[in-house]
Order: structure tokens, then sequence, then C-alpha cells
């Protein structure tokens, strides 16, 4: 019997054993996503009569005879379907690569199902945007942003009236219809007709820590109907380079090959199968046998650090792989003093030492690492073109790498990225596009990889493990007299992003505070595990859980409140941001100051909430119950340093729209909408007159990429410069046609106006034409000079003593954003990262055991935030205008995550008297904690 696919038979009939994502996907319906293949994430739900089901885990063959729906098929034509519209309407999605799964399920909702959010949602996974804006969008509550100021935008920018589409306007992001109807393109969404013989690449991976490879034996493999290939490291470029991208390929180690013949974690790749299927390249990894000879391994930094513990790298060259000291495990490291800590102590009435320890944590993007790779024939010898479609943040570096990689000339490489499906550090790597691109220039034949949850968990990269050793001191009147911190973090197996983790990590944590004397020793170590790297935050929220966690214990210790000992400690303009240099960054300024603000923002919620419990009569939860508020802060520098460089195309467009082409890709991270909105700001039109072209390496000239949060601040500058010529450009032409002063010619409502007379757009592009000029500008930016925003968060607490239950009462931020370019936009920025810092706080664990294996490799074994799990917060944003930014805006993706585990162990300290100082602090350390603590005197409270 034939599967009817949104009302239409198909003739296909499913191969055995195929599920029924796959036979969806292979009959076109692209808007079934993969995020797990184990029924554990809803990003594959489509209905089978009607009843939501996880396609991932459905035989196909039990579908026959039956109707299925995908998000395609729910709408009725043009006319959307309720809850397609509400999410379009709430924008309810970031990346988006969820949301088709989400629609799926929530559209079969009656009105008591609604009204339990937490229980019927709880099968749909979303790591973007913290929940709250699909809640909205499921009950079909238009809010745009109640608790949330608007940051100062229309007032102080004279823009953004409401409806304009400009600057401090809810724009919906560009991709919104496409995005709620299924169709918008993300990686691996590409017809098959358009990839004529592609291949499917999977990866046999080491089962040891530490071993070097003897022999291969891929005789059985290629005898497996269907196999193509077999690549070994015998057959890979020899040259060393680092998966880490960074605009200087000399920040990070070289220390890898694509396949090597020394294996130095479970999980790494040691040789590649390609096949006709993914099935048939699974069995040819299956059949191939190697032999290994073991060596020794070290699975700890600590250990690693002791002497005679196995050199990971040892066979390199320090100085040439960029590796500070090879023989002894340690990638990069810093040692600095400032001023006289020793002095400082002296000088303290009260000191706080503890150690601190924060975990690996997986950024669980709901998109798999995965890429396309084929060669583009040429009619010229020598200049056919090897094509890229990848799941990533960075495309023109993954040009360059892949360039140095195969020795290739960057202009015979094109990189391109669809719609991302997240990527928060995650795809600031190369880890898929160099296995494709060597099959592919092999084979001459398109080849696609697409990794699996569990490849995710065991053989990508994770956030680097800190272990902190503070020792502060302060003074009774509250100024910090010293700080001193020893540093440790594990960069695992090798030294991706290792250096800038560590340093980044010692930067701002420490320069928010106002300290004479600070002394730093830190060290990024290898060791047999799985490799760490770029992770949202980039080294501060692992530094900052462990400062702002001591600078509680120092309020406390000198009995000051900690808000006002932070008022008393943090910068403020005028002063020096020090960390490690005794000079300061010399482009780093306060481009604009919003943490006293912050502050402010945060103590009046607090208060308000206590004023609401207390109303309500919910202050007191009954026996064996405890509350408690906490807060902590933090600084970020607006750009990575340096340099970040973005390059902008802007043209008008005969019917009097706009074309911007960018580099920087779109990821949930919404610069889309702020390019157009810039753009349409300058150029008095409406966002949706600026179309935006993006993250395809054939468009402009280069792109360092969407990290570091340089989306706005860097590529939203270049476009901002490139909109501004273009104004200037388009008021000339309108001039010389009209004969009037340029200075009498103005830009509105997308037309120029002079005295009465007014001119459209599409009159003015006729008018160069007629001249023989194109509108066209560029603009470019280099990421200097550089602004800090801040974040400060807080909570209110209910901590059982006798369960270890938590109960998060309230939850508040504030942020000091600039000028808000999108305040929805930049509220679900905040609300994800808050959701996902709450997941690192309370549960998330990569677990690795004794013998270096990932343990926790699978979504259900790793417990990333649900809808039950995320509370709503309130937020606001502070009031300023940046002096660098693009029309006064700073950077919110990463900072939000940064404050809140501190904030929340510190409500947790303040309520039970415990400090807990290991991340995650779950429900059953609480409950151990407490117990123990109950026999314990208070002094001995501290140290847990």
């Amino acid at each position: 019997m034939a599967i009817e696919i949104n009302g239409t038979a198909t003739e296909a009939a499913p191969r055995p054993g195929q599920c029924l994502r796959t036979f969806l996907r292979e009959q076109g319906n692209f808007g079934v996503k993969k995020g797990c293949d184990g029924g554990d994430c809803g990003a594959c739900t489509v209905h089978v009569d009607g009843i939501p089901v996880h396609s991932c885990i459905y035989p196909a063959v039990r579908a026959e005879g039956h109707s299925v729906t995908t998000i395609e098929g729910l709408s009725n034509g043009e006319e959307l379907h309720p809850v397609q519209q509400q999410f379009l309407d709430n924008q309810g999605f970031q990346c988006g690569f969820c949301t088709a799964g989400m629609m799926m399920t929530a559209a079969t909702f009656d009105e008591e199902q609604k009204a339990n959010l937490p229980r019927n949602l709880k099968g749909n996974l979303c790591r973007c945007t913290g929940y709250r804006s699909i809640a909205d969008a499921v009950c079909g509550d238009a809010g745009d942003g109640q608790n949330t100021s608007d940051g100062g935008a229309a007032s102080q920018s004279g823009a953004g009236s409401k409806g304009s589409g400009q600057l401090g306007d809810n724009v919906p992001a560009p991709a919104g219809r496409a995005v709620v109807t299924g169709t918008a393109r993300y990686t691996l969404d590409v017809p098959a007709e358009q990839l004529p013989g592609l291949l499917h690449l999977k990866l046999l991976r080491s089962p040891h820590a530490h071993a070097r490879i003897v022999s291969i034996d891929a005789t059985a493999a290629l005898q497996v109907p269907g196999v193509v290939a077999v690549f070994t490291h015998e057959d890979a470029p020899g040259r060393l380079f680092s998966t880490a991208q960074h605009e200087l390929y000399t920040d990070d180690p070289d220390d890898t090959r694509v396949l090597d013949n020394v294996v130095r974690f479970i999980g790494q790749r040691v040789a590649a199968v390609v096949a006709e299927s993914v099935g048939a390249a699974e069995a040819g990894a299956r059949a191939i046998r190697v032999e290994y000879e073991l060596l020794d391994a070290v699975f700890s930094p600590q250990d690693a650090l002791l002497p005679g513990a196995p050199a990971i790298h040892g066979e390199k060259d320090g100085e040439t792989a960029r590796i500070s000291r090879p023989q002894n495990n340690v990638v990069a490291e810093v040692h600095s003093e400032l001023g006289n800590v020793e002095a400082g102590f002296a000088a303290a009435d009260f000191i706080h030492e503890n150690t601190y320890q924060t975990q690996r944590v997986q950024h669980v993007a709901m998109e798999t690492h995965c890429s396309i790779a084929w060669v583009e024939p040429s009619d010229n010898p020598g200049e056919d073109r090897l094509m890229v479609r990848s799941s990533s943040q960075v495309p023109f570096l993954v040009r360059r790498t892949l360039a140095r990689v195969f020795d290739l000339p960057e202009d015979r490489i094109r990189v391109v990225a669809g719609r991302v499906g997240g990527g928060f550090g995650g795809k600031q790597e190369v880890l898929a596009e160099d296995l494709v691109a060597m099959a592919a220039l092999k084979l001459r034949r398109p080849v696609q990889v697409e990794f699996t949850r569990t490849e995710q968990f065991t053989s990508t990269t994770t956030r680097h493990p800190f272990t902190i050793k503070v020792k502060a001191g302060a003074s009774n009147d509250g100024q910090l007299t010293a700080m001193q911190l020893d540093v440790v973090t594990n960069t695992g197996a090798y030294g991706n992003h290792a250096p800038g983790v560590m340093f980044h990590g010692c930067g701002e944590s420490l320069a928010v505070y106002k300290c004479a004397n600070k002394k730093v020793d830190a060290q990024a170590v290898y060791t047999n595990t799985v490799p760490a790297g770029a992770f949202r935050g980039y080294g501060l929220s692992q530094m900052i859980f462990a400062i702002e966690s001591a600078i509680d214990e120092l309020a406390v210790g000198i009995g000051m409140d900690p808000l006002d000992f932070r008022l008393k400690n943090m910068v403020r303009p005028g002063d020096h941001m020090l960390s490690t240099n005794p000079e300061p960054e010399e482009d780093v300024y306060y481009g604009s100051y919003g943490l006293d603000q912050c502050v402010a923002l945060v103590r009046d919620a607090l208060e308000r909430g206590d004023k609401r419990y207390r109303d309500a009569g919910l202050d007191n939860f009954g026996p064996g119950w405890v509350t408690g508020v906490g807060s902590a802060l933090s600084m970020i520098d607006t750009v990575p340093p340096r340099g970040h460089f973005a390059h902008t195309r802007l043209r008008l467009l005969p019917d009097g729209t706009f074309d911007a082409a960018v580099g920087t890709a779109e990821f949930g991270n919404g610069t889309t909408t702020v390019h157009a909105q810039l753009a349409a700001t300058a150029l008095a039109t409406t966002a949706s007159n600026v179309a935006v072209r993006q993250s395809d390496t054939d468009l402009v000239e280069h792109d360092t990429g969407a990290f570091g949060s340089a989306g706005t601040v860097v590529a939203g500058q270049a476009t901002l410069l490139a909109a501004q010529e273009l104004a200037l450009r388009i008021r000339a032409v309108a001039a010389a046609f009209a004969g009037v002063p340029e200075a009498d010619c103005v830009l509105e409502d997308g037309a120029v106006r002079w005295g009465e007379r007014v001119v459209p757009f599409t009159e003015v592009y006729d008018a160069a034409q007629q001249q023989g000029m194109e509108l066209a500008t560029e603009g470019r930016w280099g990421g200097t000079p550089r602004s800090v925003a801040f974040n400060v968060h807080g909570f209110r607490v209910a901590v059982n003593t006798g369960t270890g239950e938590l109960r998060i009462l309230q939850s508040v931020q504030a942020a000091d954003a600039g000028v808000v370019v999108n305040p929805r936009q930049c509220r679900g920025q905040v609300e994800g990262g808050i959701a996902q810092a709450l997941g690192v706080a309370l549960y998330e664990e990569v677990r690795v055991n004794d013998a270096g294996e990932v343990t926790t490799d699978i979504l259900r074994q790793y417990h990333i935030p649900s809808f039950a799990d995320v509370p709503r917060s309130e937020v606001y944003f502070a009031k300023t205008n940046d002096q660098m930014g693009p029309l006064g805006a700073k950077s919110m993706s990463e900072s939000p995550f940064n404050p809140v585990a501190p904030a929340l162990a510190n409500a947790i300290r303040n309520a039970t008297g415990v400090r807990f100082a290991a991340l995650p602090i779950a429900r059953d350390k609480i409950y151990l904690a407490l117990k123990d603590a109950a026999a314990s005197t208070p002094t001995q409270l501290t140290r847990i």
C-alpha cells in the first residue's frame, strides 16, 4: 500500500528497516529534521493520520496505507495554519531547526493541552530560544517584550518610529515564513537532482585513548556492496593545522591532521569510508581491521602536568607548531602579577580561598555537523573549483583552511553556508569540511557527511573544563585588596581554541574589578580526552563563575551587601580595565557604560519580586524550605582582539529595493535582521526592502565570521557604512537630476524629497542609469576600536533542605546592549543565553570515564533544558548609546550566558549558607551537601 504524503500518494516504497524520517526526506520533505535519531528531540515530528510521531524512530513501513503530514503540508496553500501564523507573529524561533517539529506537535493541541505546555512539549527540545517565545506562539499570546525596556533606541537615534522597519523596531526575521513553512534550506536540504551521483561518508573512530596505528586492512570494507573508497592517514595530506578558526590562524597550534597515524582520544577519526549509501558506508567502516600499538594515556590536566606524564604531542616542535611546552603537555600559558598581591593580602581584613571547577559541556546545536563537497568542472584545465556547502559560522575561514591543507588557491574554493541550525561556537571549527573535500577531490563526485548525535558528543568539541584556585582579599570598608588565581584548563587531545579560551577567560572577568594587586598563573593542558573548543562565552563563563562566587564570599565575610560590594569595586569610565597586563588593551574603550544601570535594574526587580511574594502570601514555603537571592555581573569586549573583518556590497535595484551581500552566517543570532534594519535606517526605507544575501565566499571579499558576538558590531558596521555611502550617492544623483543643491535632498520613505517634490528610488535608479552610473557601494570594517558590554543577573530561589529540591522563584537579567536594534530579537538572545546557562549550572555535563570514554553520548543521557526546566525571565536593557557600535549598538549574543551560573550559586549560598564551588549544582549534590552541612560548623559550610 502506498504512503500518502501531504495529500499525495507516493509510488516509492521504503527500504527494509528504513525510518520514516529518512524516507520523507528522500521524497523532498526537507522540513523533517534530524536532531538525534533517537526519539529525544522532536525535530523530526510529523503527523500520521493526524497523530504526532517522532519519525526518526517510526518505521516507514508502518506508514503504508496511512496519511502522513509534514510541515510542508500543514498550511492550506498560501494560507498558513494558525500555529504557523502564531509562530511567525511571535517569532517563536531563532535558528529554526527545531521549529517544524515544535509546530507539528503544537498543531494538535486543544485548550487543555495548551494549559500544560511543560508536560505536552516535553518531547520537543529547543537550544536557542529559552522557550518563552515558543510558549507565546503556541498560545497565540502576541506580546512583544513585557519586562523589557527599549534600550532608548528610538529616543536616542531619532529613528525607529512604530512600524518603520528601522532601528528600534521589532522587525520580523526575513526568513520567518520560510522557517514556519519548512522551506528554509539548511545544509543538507539539497534536492537529489542537484547533486547527481552523491556519495556518503562515514568514519571509523578510535576505540583507544592513545595509540599508534600499525596497519589498516580495508580489504573487507572495499568488498561491501556500494563502498567506493576507503581513506586512511596514508591518503590524507601531511600538513598540520588546527580545526579552530580565527582571523589569524597562528592563534592556534598546528597539531592536527585530516587523518593521523596516532590517535589521541576515543572517538578520533581513523578512516573514512565513502559509499553509495549511508548504510553501505557504515557497513564498510565496521569491516575495516586496524592494528594498534597502545600508548600510555593521561586523562586529567593535573596528572598531565606531572613529571614523567605521557607527552601527548611530544614529537612536535613547540616553536613550529606554536605549542608552549609540548613535552609537558602545556599548550599555552600566562603568568603575570600587577602590583604586589602579598602586600594586598597583608592589608586585607578578610581573605577567601577556594577551588572552583567547571565541567565539560556540549553545544547541542540541533543541526549536527554536516557538509557536502563536489568539484565544479571548468572548460579551462586546472581551473575547476572545489565547492563546499557547510554548517559553519565561518565560511571564509573554512575556505582558507581548506586551501592551506590541500594546497589550493583560495579562488578555486567556494564555501557556502545555508541556514545553520545553531552554533554556540561549536561551528567555529573545521570538523567535517576537510573530510568531504578530500573525498570529492579524489573521487570527483559529490560527497556528503552528517555526524550522528553520538559523534557530536564523543568526537567534536566541548566547553573547556576549568579548575580555578582563587584567593581574594578585602578590607572592612569594602575595598578589594588582592586577587590571585591559579587556573588550569583541560583542552583535551588537541589545542583548538586552547590559547584564546585561556587568555580571554583571564581577561574581562578580572578587568571588570578595580584592584591594585592581581596575580594570574594559567595553563592550558593536553589530555587524552575529547577535545575542547569554542563555546559561548569563550572562557569567560568559567572564570566568572569562580570570581563572582568569590566576590560574594568576600562581601559576606566583611558583612556587606554583595551588590553594594560590587558597586564599590567595579570599574567605571576613566578606570583602567586591567587583567594580566599592566597597561589596558590599546583599542578597548568605554564606548558607553551601563553597568551601574544594570545593577540598579536587577536590584529593583528583585525588590519588587520580594514584595510580590510577600503581598501574595507566598514568602513561606513551609517546614524545610529556605529562600535566598543572589546576583553576579559580567563584562565582555564587544569584538575579539587582533582584527575581525567584514565586507558588505550594497546596491539599489530597478524596483527601488536594495540588495545587500554580506559574509556573515545566520544561525539564530539574528544578524540578517540587523543588517536589513541598519541599512534601512541609513537609506530611509524599510527592512523589508533590503534583501540580504550571505554566507557565500563568492559574494564579498572576506568576512572573519559570526563568532565573538561580532555579527552586529563588525559585520553590521560594514553594512551601515555601505548604506551611508549609498545614501550620499542617491542624494547626489537626485540633486543632479533635479538641478538642486545636494544639501536640499533628503531621503525619506523610499524616496528623495526636495522642497515639495518627491522622487521615488525607482526614478533615481533610472536617472543613474542615464548618467551611466550604478548605485552600488561597499563597506568594510576591521573590528577596532572596541567597546565593552555588560550583563547583570539576579535570582530568587527556594531550596528544600531535606530533599535538595531547588525552585527558581524569580530570574532577572539586565543587559547593556547599547541602542537595541531589535528589542524582541535581542530579548530572545538574552533568554536563550539564560536557558543554556541554567542547563550548565544545574545538570549538563559531558561525563568521561576512567578510560577516557564519553559516557553521556545521547540526549537522553545528557539533559539539556526542556520547556519545563526554564523559568520565564525578566529582561531589561540599560539606556546607553555606544560610540563605537553601529548607530550606538553593542553585541549581545554570548554575554547573557556568563553571569547566570554564579548568580544562581550565590542565591543558593544566600539561602542555605553552603557554597557550591563545582558545576553542575545538581539536586543530588545539593541534597548531599546540605546533609553534610547539617552536622558541620558554619565555617565549614563555605568549602562544599
